[in-house]
């Protein structure tokens, strides 16, 4: 299948795409595609070079009649984002993504595709290689760690790079040019307790969640998708205080930048009241897809009996635990007064584990106003703390602050309309792009944003269209051929 992606038009990119999936790159773990894109850089006899923290910044002079246009900036991250269907056998570290064509759409097998964002990187590598494709100065910059920290762009030290112009490939609707974005913050709540022996006459159960949109804590936060943790978290809570249940173990969600699609609990209930108990949550379950039904129609909740486990959680730990959760926000928090139908700020309560003695709650905060982020994150600390949580702050990262009057800008709003015959929609996205932290050391650096359309990103339906990578690779050609002159 590999091939016949590669096939696809504008081949050079799809080429590009086949050949990085096939390369694992989990975030915090590329040292293989580091390694594959220095490869690739020094293969076409290109400046390549890795800086401290595993950034590749590959260098292309200007073609023929070019060298008096401003030197570019092209900027795309190397790591994706590792999530899959609990019932696909796939691993991470040692295969590659496995890719089919559905129509218009490229798609993975039960796994992320990875178009988020090498699609971008795929674009850069055409480029770089081409021999007929007009363009100034380029400098290809391949970040690392995007999705788990920015840890790649917040390492990049000022005056490495001395283009005056980026094009950051990261947005996925082909209709919008993006001017600014969301910062984000790490929350983590952690809590030990005392493992408590099994109460006597009880039966075990697995109460599982699953079947959710799941998608990218950003963009698809205001979608009203249901977040497997709150779900469990509501039926543990209900069941907690009707029929004395206790929890053995809760494992939800994954990554703090996906909305989490699955969870799964291990709980005893009394065995006196295991019928009731089962009446009573198939109940529950029918009202909170009833309430679901629009956003997720293919939610599942399902019992199941289980084997008995070792230890419970005490009973104090658990009150306090389901309380908390109960009480901590999830999902948009205020909405941007100043642009409209904007997320402000929001939270995704993204990994709840409980097993072997602690109790750990993962969030992303984000927001573009940085005093609104840490009021929720301080309003989140509030929660944990009088459940007697140890929370920390961490991943802290800045917002890209709109720039209306950018130059760049033009040209795109120009390009666009000339190309297209329609305007471009110019946003800001409650995502977190790279070049509000890349502007820190280059702040005089006109930044810009756009990308094909992807959707589902960050879960295993992320798809990208076939025809709207065509219309991205000829709207950046055009952009390119139009850099304006030094």
């Amino acid at each position: 299948m590999d091939k016949v992606i590669g096939q696809l038009e504008p081949r050079a990119v799809w080429k590009n795409f086949a050949d990085l999936n096939k390369v694992p790159r989990p975030s915090k773990k590329e040292e293989r595609v580091i390694e594959f894109m220095r490869d690739f850089g020094k293969s076409l006899d290109l400046e390549t070079y890795i800086d401290e923290v595993g950034n590749v910044i590959i260098r292309k002079p200007a073609t023929a009649g070019m060298k008096n246009r401003k030197t570019t900036v092209l900027q795309s991250h190397l790591d994706m984002v590792h999530q899959k269907n609990a019932d696909t056998d796939f691993d991470f570290e040692t295969q590659g993504i496995q890719m089919y064509i559905d129509g218009d759409w490229v798609k993975a097998k039960g796994t992320t595709l990875g178009a988020d964002n090498g699609l971008g990187v795929a674009a850069i590598m055409a480029l770089l290689e081409s021999t007929d494709i007009p363009h100034p100065a380029i400098e290809a910059l391949f970040t690392i760690d995007e999705e788990t920290g920015m840890t790649g762009a917040m390492g990049l030290r000022g005056g490495v790079l001395k283009g005056q112009i980026l094009l950051n490939l990261d947005t996925e609707e082909d209709d919008e040019v993006d001017i600014g974005c969301a910062g984000g913050l790490d929350i983590t709540a952690v809590k030990p307790y005392n493992e408590k022996p099994v109460p006597r006459a009880v039966m075990a159960y697995r109460i599982y969640v699953k079947g959710l949109h799941g998608g990218h804590s950003g963009i698809d936060i205001h979608r009203g998708f249901g977040n497997a943790n709150k779900i469990m978290n509501r039926l543990l809570y209900l069941a907690s205080n009707e029929f004395n249940v206790r929890i053995a173990e809760v494992d939800g969600g994954g990554l703090r930048n996906a909305i989490p699609r699955e969870s799964v609990a291990h709980i005893v209930v009394d065995k006196s009241h295991t019928l009731e108990f089962e009446e009573q949550l198939s109940i529950w379950a029918n009202v909170i897809k009833e309430e679901l039904s629009v956003t997720e129609p293919d939610l599942e909740i399902r019992l199941k009996k289980a084997p008995m486990p070792k230890k419970v959680i005490g009973l104090g730990a658990q009150e306090k635990f389901l309380k908390s959760l109960y009480a901590a926000h999830n999902g948009v928090y205020a909405m941007s007064a100043s642009i409209p139908d904007l997320v402000e700020t929001s939270n995704n309560i993204a990994r709840v584990l409980v097993k072997d003695g602690t109790i750990t709650v993962g969030c992303l905060t984000r927001s573009s106003v940085d005093s609104a982020k840490f009021d929720l994150a301080h309003a989140l600390r509030s929660v944990f703390e009088l459940a007697g949580m140890e929370v920390t702050f961490s991943g802290n990262y800045p917002g890209w602050n709109p720039n209306p009057n950018s130059a760049i800008l033009e040209v795109l709003k120009a390009k666009y309309e000339s190309l297209f015959h329609e305007l471009p929609k110019v946003v800001a996205c409650h995502a977190g792009l790279e070049c509000g932290i890349l502007g820190q050391n280059y702040p005089e650096m006109d930044m810009i944003s756009f990308g094909p359309t992807i959707e589902g990103a960050h879960s295993p339906d992320e798809r990208v269209s076939i025809s709207s990578v065509q219309k991205f690779w000829k709207f950046l050609l055009a952009i390119l051929e139009n850099i304006p002159k030094k």
